[in-house]
């Protein structure tokens, strides 16, 4: 079920009044219709792919207990890797089968021998890469003694399968999520407003920008040998917004919508694009899946702690297998050795920790001449690696990159201003938010522009609106 459809609609206000009025005193029933709620939401895109969810929930629930009770490092370990067997196998087999067996086949024909092809037609199930990653998450805090096992497999249920953002995140950690599902919930109005500001703004980034782009850029990375090299750039530029509105507008939705239910979850973007080097940039963009590798893959391959060579080598497993996670195609880890590339030089350098200071400077309503060319630089850098991440092929990526010029396409003007315009909004939004830091959504302090922009929001999305929901980017990863 998409957050933009017609059946959502209906879906969400039910859940939110059975949720609140009839279960509300009982924690216990409350949670149980979370989980009942979830596996409709996810079950009505294809009921059959419950099954997986609830293989993941039954199995990690099952080894949390086993570690926990288990003193042997050797069981426990066992236990472990149990776990990261199941949903790391799962993930093998319905993401990235296809992938191994066509390599395998291009790989002898490269030497002129032709292996017989196989076919077998395998759905890649929705947000499958995000709730898999999410139990495996709690399995490993258990083994390393940083989270206590829960013995209620109902929250745990609710936890795998929390609907707000079990089809493309935020990635939740147990140690933040799962006490919020233990203990009872009371409706907060300045939570439930909050969450409101976060629905529509999400959904006027998805709806009225990144749905709005998306149709030219199908069209120009489609057809890229038929336009001009200006053309490609913007579609260029086009898809960086494109993929940020979209990816952004569901996390702020997805937020928003736990707010509403009671719930706070964790940020996962934080305005990457006004990031003045890659490394600022990671710690703006997906948040939830940067620190997942991070704390999982890098910290316990040795970090930056282990010497030159080894440090440089998990920073490169980290963002290739980072750019695997996102598809099983050779784009993607191009995509990701390309970050791997500019972030190296700041790790030598030492300058991979430093911009941790917010851009937002007191009274000034631009950043200075020397953060405005590190943004565009790095901006510019991040356009580039999403060419490949947007192609099919990595030949196609290059192809596109080598015809692209700066000349100005006119017909383009329309949507050269809406680029411009959400920018300038985006930055007023981040500046706002900076000033006030335990405010979570965009916000207006006079009462009659603060109603005035809530209306003319409401209005684009309205305008926007197409007449068959549009699918999140994510969902296929």
């Amino acid at each position: 079920m998409l957050f933009n459809s017609n059946e959502f609609l209906l879906f969400f206000p039910t859940v939110f009044a059975v949720y609140w009025f009839f279960f509300n005193r009982n924690l216990r029933l409350q949670n149980g219709f979370l989980v009942l709620a979830s596996y409709v939401f996810y079950g009505w895109w294809d009921y059959r792919f419950l099954s997986l969810i609830l293989i993941s929930t039954v199995v990690d629930y099952l080894v949390g207990l086993r570690i926990e009770d288990s003193t042997g490092t050797n069981r426990r370990r066992a236990w472990l890797w149990l776990s990261i067997g199941v949903n790391i196998g799962m993930l093998g087999v319905f993401k990235y089968y296809g992938f191994f067996i066509q390599s395998w086949i291009d790989a002898w024909s490269v030497i002129g021998y032709e292996m017989p092809r196989y076919s077998l037609q395998i759905i890649l199930p929705v947000g499958i890469s995000f709730y898999t990653f999410q139990t495996l998450s709690y399995s490993i805090d258990i083994y390393n003694r940083k989270l206590r096992a829960t013995k209620d497999f109902i929250s745990f249920a609710a936890f795998v399968s929390f609907f707000p953002q079990l089809v493309a995140g935020p990635i939740e950690r147990a140690k933040n999520l799962l006490p919020q599902i233990l203990k009872r919930r009371a409706f907060k109005y300045e939570q439930g407003v909050q969450g409101l500001r976060l629905v529509l703004w999400g959904m006027f980034k998805k709806i009225v920008i990144a749905d709005s782009l998306g149709r030219y850029v199908d069209d120009i990375f489609t057809n890229y040998s038929h336009y001009d090299g200006g053309v490609l750039v913007l579609g260029a530029i086009y898809f960086s917004f494109q993929i940020y509105c979209d990816f952004s507008g569901y996390s702020d939705v997805a937020i928003g919508l736990a707010k509403l239910l009671g719930f706070d979850l964790m940020t996962n973007f934080r305005f990457p694009y006004f990031s003045r080097d890659i490394a600022e940039f990671w710690r703006r963009w997906h948040i939830s899946l940067s620190t997942w590798f991070r704390d999982y893959v890098y910290i316990p391959l040795g970090g930056s702690r282990v010497g030159k060579a080894r440090s440089i080598r998990n920073i490169f497993v980290v963002f290739v297998v980072s750019g695997f996670w996102h598809g099983a195609n050779w784009t993607f880890l191009v995509w990701g050795f390309i970050h791997a590339c500019l972030f190296l030089p700041l790790f030598l350098l030492g300058s991979n920790r430093k911009k941790r200071e917010e851009l937002h400077e007191n009274g000034r309503l631009l950043p200075l001449l020397k953060k405005t060319g590190q943004i565009g630089l790095t901006f510019g850098f991040v356009t580039v690696a999403w060419v490949f991440f947007r192609n099919e092929s990595v030949t196609s990526a290059l192809s596109y990159l080598s015809s692209m010029n700066i000349v100005y396409p006119a017909s383009h003007r329309l949507y050269i201003i809406y680029v411009v315009l959400f920018v300038i909004c985006d930055w007023g939004v981040m500046n706002s938010m900076s000033c006030t830091p335990k405010r979570t959504a965009p916000y207006v302090s006079n009462l009659f522009f603060r109603n005035a922009v809530y209306s003319i929001l409401v209005l684009l999305i309205l305008l926007h609106v197409p007449n068959q929901a549009a699918n999140f980017i994510y969902f296929q990863f």
